[in-house]
């Protein structure tokens, strides 16, 4: 039994690669790592593009997903977890594809009416070519998760500062990112989850993909970053990961949000 208090929940993130256009391996190998979590955890973060991977061609638009057909998957993963989790996929709807992250809530608790919209972020920045064969989403999406009000954004909209003071005027208590940052630029992705502590005061999960990608650039020029770190809302590292396919886990305890709240005075949570 754990001793921590019950308003403090604990995420994890299992960094693992992600088999490009593949969405039957992804979803095993995330139900996999999802039903080996201890029961302490409450939310569980995948990276971005779990659940399909992401090619840049005409191949991405086979393996996107109905939003719908996204979310049993998801709910699957969180049967497996027995928590909440947040994974992030290509999202087919009708001739458009996005990149999406979506929220499922943890299985003992029913979904709301309108799960469909308001649990699923369309990535609004996109990188290099990805925006050849990927639309950008508009709306920005928090959701209510055992951290308490989290935002959800994606990789690249890491440099975007308006989006970072956007979730600040709404004082969300934690920043979900599901990210694929390459190998070469790991420092960038580190700092930038940092500063989106700092600059919000609150926690800031970022998960992130690991391996290399498929297709023909060589593994060399093709590797994930790894990475995932739980920042806390000073900016400090709470802990991370090197690019090893292992589990983060850290408790997000709401009395290290409130105090560095009350000390910095920039975030009004009234």
């Amino acid at each position: 039994m754990s001793d921590r208090p019950p308003d403090d929940p604990t995420v994890a993130v299992p960094q693992t690669p992600v088999d490009d256009l593949d969405v039957e391996a992804n979803v095993d190998r995330f139900r996999s790592r999802a039903a080996a979590l201890p029961p302490s955890v409450d939310l569980v973060v995948f990276p971005e593009y779990a659940l399909t991977g992401f090619a840049a061609d005409e191949r991405l638009r086979t393996a996107a997903l109905p939003r719908a057909e996204a979310l049993d998957r998801l709910e699957a993963v969180a049967a497996a977890a027995d928590a909440a989790v947040i994974a992030g996929y290509a999202e087919r709807e009708g001739e458009t594809v996005y990149n999406a992250s979506a929220y499922v809530p943890p299985p003992d608790r029913p979904p709301t009416e309108d799960r469909g919209s308001g649990s699923v972020y369309r990535k609004r920045h996109l990188w290099d070519e990805e925006g050849e064969w990927v639309e950008p989403g508009e709306e920005r999406v928090v959701v209510e998760t055992a951290a308490g009000s989290t935002g959800l954004l994606t990789c690249y909209d890491l440099n975007f500062v308006a989006e970072s003071a956007w979730f600040a005027e709404r004082a969300v208590d934690a920043l979900a990112v599901v990210g694929a940052w390459p190998a070469d630029h790991a420092a960038n992705w580190r700092l930038l989850l940092r500063a989106r502590a700092l600059d919000g005061v609150r926690w800031v999960v970022g998960a992130g993909r690991t391996g290399t990608a498929g297709g023909e650039r060589a593994p060399a020029d093709a590797a994930y970053a790894g990475n995932s770190l739980v920042a806390r809302p000073d900016g400090a590292v709470a802990a991370e990961l090197d690019r090893g396919a292992t589990t983060l886990t850290a408790t997000l305890d709401r009395d290290t949000l409130a105090t560095q709240r009350d000390l910095v005075g920039a975030v009004d949570d009234a």
